[in-house]
């Protein structure tokens, strides 16, 4: 592992750059991590996380809610079920970079087509390994995400002054509305449906239903779950109306997931939401749609201390009792304080308490925080598409 050097502040020296250094993460406190370069040679600039989750690295990668985001893996072995053209939420991945403690493991599953490095390459994401993960995971746990800049340099050549200065002038993710940058630019449908061993993918054939699905950075296993239970997508960019919405005469509404602040986002989203719940239509939200929905009934969210992030978050329904394992990718949280008496909570997290879903006491209307689709992840969760195939069937 290559050494860690401590740069508390940008008036103190940089220790020397280790001879086989070809990457240097610095954050903008100065602190920097060198290590190898990994994928594309390039410098991106971002907000550094981490995840937890020890499988599944090529569909966090792809996932559109890391958008601005630099990804540290804690777990240790990434890249030995190798890439796919199958495993993708999204054609071009949103994240800024990712931060390894190993090299990355050669490829061994009978599914991969391409090793990790190479379909780094080709999506122009920036990497470093050889960092101590546990010791940056450790910074970012005690002092919140920091901005950082990852560089990789093929001759090692790093100004390591020039990239604190870029992490230090990057605005970070506060107050930033970045569901524009990775939202479908026109409206299409969609009928693929969840993957099978020996099958691959599905097509929905009968459909029962009709959702109109709000991109604001939909993943598209969560597209693929709403297909398998009977409903056919059509998918519209952020910025629809909820008359445009409504004329697709929509049995319910979706409102996905997507990345930065969801104040922000929600500047134009809000206005089209209490549109639409004055419509009295089924709606269901995870991630950023929950927030914007919480936001629109009145609510207000939060930048959380440590985001969540990893596919082993275990939340309480608080009808049931009953705990779910779930996959989690998110920076900001509804303060359920906020919420009207017509709202009530449903799910907390059993990490930190905070407000893990809700729903509407006098409307067919809810939403989750966590990512239910499971991709990564558990699937303790998928029965919530059931949940809103169920509202759509009874008008509830």
């Amino acid at each position: 592992m290559l050494p860690v050097a401590p740069v508390p502040g940008p008036t103190r020296p940089v220790a020397p750059r280790p001879p086989d250094a070809t990457a240097a993460l610095v954050l903008a406190d100065g602190t920097v991590f060198w290590g190898k370069g990994i994928g594309a040679v390039g410098t991106v600039v971002g907000e550094v996380c981490f995840n937890t989750s020890m499988t599944g690295y090529q569909e966090i990668l792809t996932d559109p809610s890391y958008a601005g985001q630099i990804i540290t893996f804690t777990f240790p072995h990434i890249g030995n079920v190798g890439t796919n053209a199958e495993d993708i939420e999204t054609l071009t991945p949103a994240a800024r970079g990712l931060v390894l403690r190993e090299a990355i493991s050669a490829p061994s599953n009978f599914r991969a087509t391409r090793p990790l490095p190479a379909w780094l390459v080709a999506h122009g994401l920036v990497g470093i390994c050889g960092v101590d993960t546990r010791a940056l995971t450790r910074f970012i746990r005690d002092k919140g995400p920091p901005n950082g800049a990852l560089s990789h340099v093929a001759d090692g050549a790093i100004d390591v002054a020039a990239l604190q200065a870029q992490a230090v002038a990057w605005p970070g993710l506060a107050g930033m509305d970045l569901a524009l940058d990775v939202t479908c630019r026109q409206t299409y449908g969609w009928a693929e449906t969840r993957w099978q061993l020996g099958r691959g993918y599905g097509s929905l054939e009968a459909p029962r239903f009709h959702v109109v699905a709000v991109d604001y950075g939909a993943k598209r296993n969560i597209l693929r779950c709403l297909a398998s239970t009977g409903c056919r997508v059509t998918v519209v960019p952020a910025t629809t109306s909820a008359e445009d919405i409504l004329r697709h005469k929509p049995d319910g509404v979706f409102l996905s997931n997507g990345p930065g602040d969801p104040a922000a986002t929600g500047v134009y989203a809000v206005p089209v939401l209490r549109d639409l719940l004055a419509a009295s239509l089924p709606i269901f939200g995870i991630c950023l749609g929950h927030q914007l929905l919480a936001i629109a009934l009145g609510g207000r969210t939060e930048k959380l201390a440590r985001g969540h992030r990893g596919a082993n978050h275990p939340v309480k329904d608080l009808a049931t009792g009953k705990v779910e394992i779930t996959s989690q990718n998110h920076g900001f949280a509804v303060i359920p304080d906020s919420l009207p008496a017509s709202v009530e909570v449903t799910h907390v997290s059993l990490f930190d308490g905070t407000n893990e879903g809700l729903r509407v006491k006098d409307r067919p209307v809810f939403s989750v925080q966590y990512h239910p689709e499971a991709s990564p992840g558990p699937q303790d969760s998928h029965y919530l598409f059931e949940r809103f195939v169920a509202m759509m069937g009874s008008g509830r």
